[in-house]
């Protein structure tokens, strides 16, 4: 069972009659559901999963007025629900504490995106690293009769404006050709085996990210980037297999087929949305493309090599 399977079923049974009792009063104004950190909020938990931050547990979401007037007294009969459902304990780590509970709505998306609500501006959605907005929008929303809590994660999952989605598919451009196609084989030629590695990981974390991006999709924490990758439709498939025999084989002719073998995907992938008409095959020469097809002046002013 999934931890978002056990955490729905938990809420049936649990927390409905906890809403339908002594806060019937205020249950058409509770959204219920499980979002933000954990591999569970992703779906990507497993067997190792279980030994921190894993079992029967729920978040619940109440606008600011209504957490003010219930929400220590609905937090602490939270915590008098079982500990225990359907053979499963909730493993709280030292640093997992306040995952599942009681939250005030505006201040759950402002402990991910620095905000109580959707970024108003570019510059808003520009500083905002996309693993946050991926944790922010995670999971699953098991009822939401005001809306409100779903009314902030959809204009969230509408994805970063076309602008800043540019700019960060610009800069990823030139950073993993810069990484993978330019400094791992020289890297490699010199001997400098950290360096070495250290371009081939920032080239597999950029190109991943890229795709992320052209997908429309928020890139997780590092530790699911690959996992994540396999679901996505455009090119997921293909990169994540490439991926994963890259940084498996030894040999330096055999990880620079590879590389160009992703670029070259990214590449066609680009020239098919219409974001470069060049045929280079080195990445770093399609990225001041794709920057200039940014309509704000100020974002287009930026340089291309900058994008969280």
């Amino acid at each position: 069972m999934t931890g978002l399977e056990l955490a729905e079923r938990y809420w049936r049974q649990h927390g409905v009659p906890l809403l339908d009792g002594k806060y019937a009063p205020w249950r058409d104004r509770i959204a219920a559901g499980l979002a933000g950190d954990g591999s569970d909020c992703l779906g990507f938990d497993d067997q190792y999963s279980r030994d921190h931050d894993w079992g029967p547990g729920f978040c619940l979401w109440l606008t600011a007025a209504d957490h003010a007037e219930i929400g220590p007294a609905l937090q602490q009969d939270y915590h008098a629900l079982p500990a225990g459902f359907e053979g499963f304990q909730r493993q709280a780590g030292d640093w997992g504490d306040g995952r599942v509970g009681v939250f005030e709505t505006g201040a759950f998306y402002k402990s991910f995106i620095g905000r109580t609500g959707i970024p108003e501006t570019l510059a808003d959605w520009f500083r905002i690293p996309e693993k946050n907005l991926a944790a922010a929008t995670s999971g699953r929303v098991f009822a939401d009769p005001l809306g409100e809590f779903s009314r902030i994660r959809r204009g969230l999952l509408d994805f970063y404006p076309d602008d800043v989605r540019l700019a960060k598919i610009a800069a990823r451009c030139m950073s993993a050709g810069q990484s993978g196609q330019y400094n791992l084989p020289r890297c490699t030629l010199r001997g400098e085996a950290f360096a070495a590695q250290y371009a081939e990981t920032k080239f597999c974390a950029d190109i991943m990210s890229l795709i992320y991006l052209l997908n429309r999709r928020y890139a997780p924490y590092f530790k699911w980037l690959q996992r994540g990758l396999g679901r996505l439709p455009r090119l997921g498939e293909l990169a994540s297999g490439t991926i994963s025999a890259l940084v498996t084989t030894a040999g330096a002719d055999e990880k620079a087929a590879l590389v160009e073998t992703l670029c070259a995907a990214v590449v066609a992938a680009l020239r098919a949305e219409g974001l470069s008409d060049s045929s280079s095959r080195f990445l770093v020469d399609h990225g001041p493309l794709v920057h200039q097809r940014i309509a704000d002046p100020a974002l287009r002013s930026v340089d291309v090599w900058v994008a969280p």
